[in-house]
């Protein structure tokens, strides 16, 4: 549970294995790091649907691992109780009350999550504990090196193993890399922009697309008129009202893989208020929502530092987000920062990564990702240095692998067999036609 106590209390770490297909060409196993924060490893193996993420020749050559990080899942699980996370404030806080008391319900819901978490681990959610598990379950796989596929949070778990164990890495892929050296300005200004730059591509793609459901029309000015409707609690998907931050979620989850079919279909079912066809192309049924869950936020808030000087900072914080992004004014990180409000500083705070003596990590990052901006990923390649090559998806959404043919032939040579890919090598872009 705590590492720096080893003879203290212990939880069980809940892990999913399946054996390569072609036993007579294993390479070894393979640790997939999950993302989120919040994201099951073990649901990602034990459901074959969810195997799709892996190739083929990979599947052939590797057994595929991966596991719910501590607080997750089936891995001694942050438990709540549910009355309380229901009465959970909005995550755009418009006055001094409403900062106030989110930090007065933060405090309250830390406590009771701590108290209903058994083996005292609440406490202990931090990233870098996970990498002092990682490398117990690279040991109990009888690897001497590890092999890692670490994806958009997960990462953040490979970045920081490579600094604590970087003789120990045989091979390593980052993709939708985050920075975990930003202060929170700069985590604020970045996390905007990018979703900005993937929202202006949906437009662009609007604008030439005769199919776009919004083709012909002037689609940011719709988008404004939206935004207003919802701040005055006019729109509704299933029977659910969306406020401002709701539809820039909607938007931001249709630009993940990225949906722009759907997603301009939705819009247009909002503008002329059509139920059923909102319902059709809206969020009811998403499995993945870009936003902290319930068992999330404590894991995220041991791993940032994120102040800011009371109402009046964070005010003006949102204004310069404003003109960062003028569509995508209420982007994700807006929940990250409410949800951390009032936090205890974190055991593992952002920080420039320091490897000395890995094997080359191969980064893999989209130009156009809604989440893990494409400068994200340079500026770790560039604290990285040496040890780090950056591959280039030159198309949109967040990920790499499963939007380019491309890019998985170059993330499998890698891993199979080391090739590491020249430093500046791209895959051509393949536009969305969801």
């Amino acid at each position: 549970m705590d590492w720096s106590d080893p003879n203290g209390a212990h939880f069980d770490l809940q892990l999913a294995r399946r054996r390569a297909t072609d036993p007579g060409a294993r390479v070894g196993s393979m640790v997939f790091g999950p993302g989120g924060p919040g994201d099951s490893g073990v649901s990602r193996i034990v459901d074959e649907g969810n195997m799709g993420r892996f190739s083929d020749r990979l599947r052939s050559r590797f057994d595929i691992v991966s596991f719910d990080p501590r607080g997750v899942g089936l891995s001694n699980p942050i438990l709540c109780s549910q009355e309380l996370l229901d009465r959970r404030p909005a995550p755009v806080m418009k006055s001094r009350a409403e900062f106030d008391a989110t930090a007065k319900y933060n405090r309250a819901l830390r406590a009771d999550c701590r108290k209903n978490t058994e083996n005292g681990l609440f406490d202990h959610v931090d990233t870098l504990s996970t990498v002092k598990d990682l490398d117990a379950v690279r040991a109990a796989l009888g690897e001497k090196s590890l092999t890692f596929h670490g994806s958009s949070y997960g990462t953040l778990l490979g970045e920081q193993y490579a600094e604590q164990y970087p003789k120990r890495v045989r091979a390593m892929v980052l993709e939708a890399v985050v920075d975990h050296s930003l202060d929170t300005r700069e985590f604020l200004s970045t996390q905007a922009a990018t979703l900005q730059d993937s929202f202006d591509e949906f437009v662009a793609w609007c604008v030439r697309t005769e199919s776009c459901a919004l083709h012909g029309s002037d689609v940011r000015p719709l988008w404004a008129d939206l935004l207003e409707r919802a701040e005055r609690g006019e729109l509704s998907d299933d029977g659910r009202t969306l406020t401002p931050f709701d539809l820039n979620v909607v938007v931001m989850k249709r630009l993940y893989d990225p949906q722009w079919r759907r997603l301009a279909t939705f819009l247009r079912a909002l503008e002329e208020s059509e139920p059923e066809a909102v319902r059709a192309a809206g969020t009811t049924g998403d499995s993945s929502e870009p936003a902290l869950g319930e068992n999330s936020f404590e894991i995220f808030c041991q791993d940032w530092s994120l102040p800011v000087s009371g109402y009046q900072g964070y005010a003006r914080e949102l204004r310069r987000i404003s003109g960062i992004a003028p569509d995508m004014k209420y982007p994700r990180s807006l929940m990250a920062l409410s949800a951390c409000l009032g936090a205890p500083e974190p055991d593992n705070p952002q920080h420039r990564l320091k490897v000395r003596g890995s094997r080359t990590v191969l980064l893999t990052n989209s130009i156009h990702d809604p989440a893990s901006g494409y400068n994200w990923a340079t500026n770790v390649a560039e604290q990285l240095g040496g040890n780090a090559v950056l591959h280039t998806y030159e198309g949109w959404g967040h990920g790499t692998y499963s939007s380019s043919h491309c890019a998985q032939e170059v993330v499998d040579a890698y891993l199979i067999s080391l090739t590491v890919p020249p430093g500046g090598a791209s895959c051509p872009g393949v536009e969305p036609v969801g």
